[in-house]
């Protein structure tokens, strides 16, 4: 017999040999029918894995997690591909992986998949899953898979094995007359599945290289439950409602424009003015903080960048080298480097520190045409960066007034749903992380202590660091269920080595600084795709780019609404004026869908007692006030951040 722990530690005994989905049906039979795979001593396997020695047991299923909703995903990926073969025998199949929504395929296929196609290959699925096939795993030695694959005339599949290491197990999985090498897990039967629904179908290169072949791929999704797939699709619609290129076209917020480049928004005056508001906010804050902000400029020689680290580590996301007179010059991707200069621009006392460099710093990144978004994800980019120079002692006292100030901006936002993770190297990668064990594990040790002395709770990334230092990352869980970053404080000690960064200790010798880089409200323009994704463009009424509409009913209130107009501009309110020859209806849905948080609709009684009736974006027609009621108002609203 061998001993299994369960996840709440809890033990049973079973004998050796079992297999998991055994050792589920003993625990009970509901959860043998919905366990989708396990994590076995900290590794994910298959239901039919066998237990042969004394472990730790978690049996997974759709609703457990992320993993549970993987195998049930990658389960529906291969009845898909099943359903296709049925269909159209010749189509070759690429690789059908599950990914964090559903699932996809890569199918070699000579034309597009046509909205009928996807009709017939969904009915398709609904057939094989009605068949309720069992779902069998086997292996076989690496010549034996090759051939199987062959025979079938799965070219993909071959240049997959072929390419797997020596000892390599290769596996595959077989229903019906359908077999697929895949590593698993997989479900017990096709029958497992409940509900499926084909989502939307694209060209893809094969292994994502525009050198190989386009192929087409399927996306789709599954679930236990029928009305999954029906909240499922609501919540898509919801999400193109979200989409926050729509809401900046809607709003006139910024454009694209294929003169300008792919990845180079074009900021509209509305998107501009709140940039702007963003830009002085953030700014403000620093500043009461005790930071001093520069300009540097957006490009620099190719040396710098080989003093910093960044041409070994970072080269192949920045732009091409361009060369001028006996100068080779870069768009830089960050702006560490030019502020270690900054700092070098004299002799420093320990007296100085911290001295706390703050940039709204443009860098350059070359992504590639396929990954730009937007807003979200571009080109050029506006950092609201900083970089503070610290001794030993102040690095506890800094992060935390880092923290702090993360902290109170996201309580000016009403963020809530938020962790800290702390993001540390993989040892193993020596190409991407600057090769210094013993740098790594000060700078690693000190930020996990000092993190822990704050109170922070926080968990652990490894692979997650920036090449030249462990950091501390803001993870926001955005309103459709994305993990993101925004803020981000990063402890280094090899800058400030590369750059020979000196200070003049109490000992009256010179001593190497730390620097602690920090961004709060990461790039501008994420930020801002971020806040109009989470608002649906119903901004706060400080950073809307209209605060107020003055409606006019007829000509004979227009005098009295250019008074109101310019009273509210003397206190700095953004306010428009809509005299147009319109229904006064028309204007204040057109207002409502500009999202402007408050309109003022002026007829004869308001110009006669010298009031306003106002009317909320989000409360409606709240009555009538004098205009130094609202200016009191809108003011304080401003002032306080509220919503």
């Amino acid at each position: 017999m061998i001993k299994v722990t369960l996840k709440d530690n809890s033990i049973i005994e079973v004998e050796k040999g079992t297999s998991v989905i055994e050792v589920a049906k003993k625990i009970s039979e509901g959860l043998a029918r919905m366990a989708t795979c396990a994590e076995v001593n900290g590794k994910t396997e298959d239901l039919r894995y066998v237990l042969n020695e004394d472990c730790n047991l978690n049996i997974y299923t759709f609703e457990s997690s992320l993993e549970g909703k993987k195998a049930y995903w990658h389960t529906t990926s291969h009845i898909m591909a099943q359903a296709i073969k049925r269909i159209n025998p010749e189509i070759k199949l690429a690789i059908g992986p599950a990914i964090d929504e559903g699932f996809y395929y890569d199918f070699d296929t000579e034309k597009p998949f046509t909205d009928e196609d996807k009709l017939k290959i969904e009915e398709e699925m609904k057939k094989i899953i009605k068949e309720d096939l069992a779902i069998e795993r086997f292996t076989l030695p690496r010549e034996e898979a090759i051939k199987l694959m062959q025979e079938k005339g799965e070219d993909y599949k071959v240049e997959l094995i072929e390419e797997l290491p020596e000892g390599e197990e290769i596996s595959f999985y077989k229903q019906g007359e359908f077999t697929d090498l895949c590593a698993g897990p997989h479900l017990m039967s096709t029958g497992k599945i409940k509900s499926v629904k084909i989502l939307t179908s694209s060209g893809a290169y094969w292994r994502g290289n525009e050198n190989n072949k386009m192929l087409q791929r399927i996306y789709a999704i599954s679930f236990p439950k029928a009305s999954q797939v029906e909240e499922y699709m609501q919540i898509l619609e919801d999400r193109k409602a979200r989409d926050h290129r729509k809401i900046g076209k809607d709003l006139e917020l910024f454009m694209t424009h294929e003169l300008v480049g792919s990845g180079l928004p074009l900021y509209l005056p509305n998107g501009a003015t709140i940039r702007r508001q963003l830009e002085r906010y953030i700014q403000d804050k620093e500043v009461e903080l005790g930071y001093s902000h520069v300009y540097t400029p957006s490009l620099a020689n190719v040396e710098l960048y080989k003093t910093s680290g960044h041409w070994d580590h970072y080269r192949e996301d920045m732009f091409p080298v361009m060369k001028m007179d006996n100068e080779e010059l870069v768009l830089r991707p960050m702006n560490c480097p030019h502020h270690m200069l900054v700092y070098k621009n004299k002799m420093r006392s320990y007296r100085d520190l911290p001295i706390r460099i703050g940039e709204l710093a443009h860098d350059f990144r070359y992504e590639s045409s396929g990954s730009v978004c937007g807003l979200e994800r571009v080109r050029e980019m506006c950092q609201n960066d900083a970089h503070i120079f610290v001794t030993p002692d102040q690095i506890k006292q800094e992060i935390g007034q880092v923290v702090k100030l993360i902290l109170s901006v996201y309580q000016d936002f009403g963020f809530k749903d938020y962790t800290f993770r702390l993001s540390l190297r993989d040892k193993n990668d020596k190409e991407k992380y600057y090769d210094d064990d013993e740098m790594w594990e000060n700078a690693e040790g000190q930020l996990r202590q000092i993190l822990t002395e704050l109170g922070i709770n926080f968990y652990e990334a490894e692979g997650e660091a920036a090449f030249y230092g462990p950091k501390l990352d803001v993870q926001i869980k955005t309103v459709l269920g994305h993990d993101i970053t925004i803020s981000t404080c990063q402890l280094d000690f090899l800058l400030p080595e590369r750059f020979k960064l000196e200070y003049i200790a109490e000992d009256g010798k010179a001593h190497r600084p730390i620097v602690i880089h920090r961004a709060i409200l990461g790039t501008f323009d994420r930020f801002i795709s971020f806040l109009l994704e989470e608002t649906k463009g119903a901004l706060p009424t400080w950073l809307s780019p209209v605060q107020v509409k003055v409606i006019p009913i007829t000509d004979n209130q227009k005098d009295y609404a250019i008074k109101i107009q310019n009273e509210l501009r003397k206190l700095k309110v953004r306010v428009v004026l809509d005299d147009r020859s319109e229904k006064v209806g028309y204007k204040i849905r057109e207002a409502q869908l500009e999202k402007v948080p408050y309109m003022l609709v002026l007829g004869a009684k308001e110009v006669e007692e010298n009031i306003v009736a106002v009317r909320s974006r989000k409360d409606g027609d709240i009555g009538t006030m004098s205009i130094d009621e609202f200016k009191s108002r809108i003011i304080d609203e401003i002032e306080n951040c509220k919503n």
